[in-house]
């Protein structure tokens, strides 16, 4: 876990630089599972399967290891870019690949069962409990927010309403007509994650709270609809940023997608504001989230005492859509689409 705030509900906090850079050897190679050392050995050593030449530049006082090129197909990616130095990201097997597309399903399964219980007073503590056994009794899986960081987080899902951002812990508090409100999952089966969220409505919302609610969704949609190999992550937030603010709203910037696989965080961290052209390559094999969080207000955010609920400083509305990712050789497959979708679910660019 990255910080305090950084829930299962999802996005991780970044400091002010944006992205997290790794200074020595033992501190990458630690990265993420305990078989990344493996991995690494294993290809230095030019036992990983791969599809271009390695070049690895390796400091002698640091231990430090630089890699000038490199592109594989299973295993752990060292990218090498001009401001961030090396980065470690988790390219998937085809067995994870398929783990990957299980516990996407049941995440966007739960989404799906717990939709027709959101309506006007019921709690969302009542939607936690309804959610964790379906979790836990029907799909036979575990909830990965519950007991997730530090403080560990209280339950089993995010249930963030009207002005909060994310992080919402459910409680006792009925949800009342004209509210919104983002309910975000996260699933583990046989060790891996899927991770999503969709915005609800209760009774009837404002013209307002409508138009910001799908202008969030058309900021995901866009993002993924141009995700390729080669797209860096720059793209991805400049696409976010640029139609959202288009409306006049704006993105929260202290919170953003990520890698995800066997870890419930994994690099890169995906955030959704950027400059074209920037930041960290996505290569075929990659797993992550694209989840943007819209204000009708200000970008500001604020944390709350329990150290978890994340809500807009001005109290202005807030909104957030989630998918699970894979990067495909010729585009991007969606893992946790819910049939009532109208995008696909495999976008190719080929």
């Amino acid at each position: 876990m990255r910080n305090r705030h950084s829930a299962g509900a999802r996005a991780l906090y970044h400091s002010p630089r944006k992205y997290s850079s790794f200074s020595t050897r033992e501190s990458w190679v630690n990265t993420g599972k305990n078989t990344q050392q493996t991995r690494l050995k294993r290809f230095l050593s030019g036992g990983h399967k791969r599809r271009k030449t390695s070049v690895f530049q390796q400091d002698t006082q640091t231990g430090l290891i630089s890699v000038i090129l490199i592109t594989v197909r299973y295993g752990t990616i060292l990218v090498k870019n001009d401001l961030r130095g090396a980065v470690s990201a988790i390219i998937k097997t085809p067995e994870e690949i398929e783990k990957m597309r299980v516990a996407g399903k049941l995440a966007a399964d739960v989404l799906t069962m717990i939709t027709p219980h959101v309506k006007k007073g019921v709690t969302t503590d009542e939607l936690n409990t309804i959610c964790h056994d379906y979790i836990v009794n029907e799909q036979n899986a575990i909830p990965a927010p519950l007991n997730y960081g530090h403080p560990p987080f209280p339950k089993s899902i995010c249930t963030s309403v009207n002005h909060c951002i994310c992080h919402g812990i459910p409680s006792d508090k009925k949800l009342k007509d004209g509210d919104i409100l983002n309910i975000d999952v996260t699933v583990i089966k046989d060790g891996y994650h899927g991770d999503t969220s969709k915005m609800f409505t209760v009774g009837k919302p404002s013209i307002l709270a409508e138009r910001l609610i799908r202008v969030t969704q058309e900021c995901l949609y866009q993002a993924i609809q141009e995700v390729k190999p080669g797209m860096r992550l720059g793209d991805i937030g400049h696409i976010c940023q640029t139609h959202a603010e288009k409306h006049n709203y704006s993105i929260v910037r202290e919170y953003c997608g990520h890698g995800i696989g066997a870890s419930f965080h994994e690099e890169p961290q995906i955030v959704h504001y950027g400059k074209p052209g920037t930041g960290e390559e996505l290569l075929p094999g990659m797993c992550f989230t694209i989840e943007p969080m819209v204000n009708a207000g200000k970008r500001y955010s604020k944390v709350l005492p329990d150290q978890w609920t994340v809500v807009t400083k001005d109290r202005s509305l807030s909104a957030q859509w989630e998918h699970t990712l894979l990067m495909t050789e010729t585009g991007v497959e969606i893992l946790t689409l819910r049939e009532e979708e109208t995008i696909d679910r495999v976008i190719s660019h080929s």
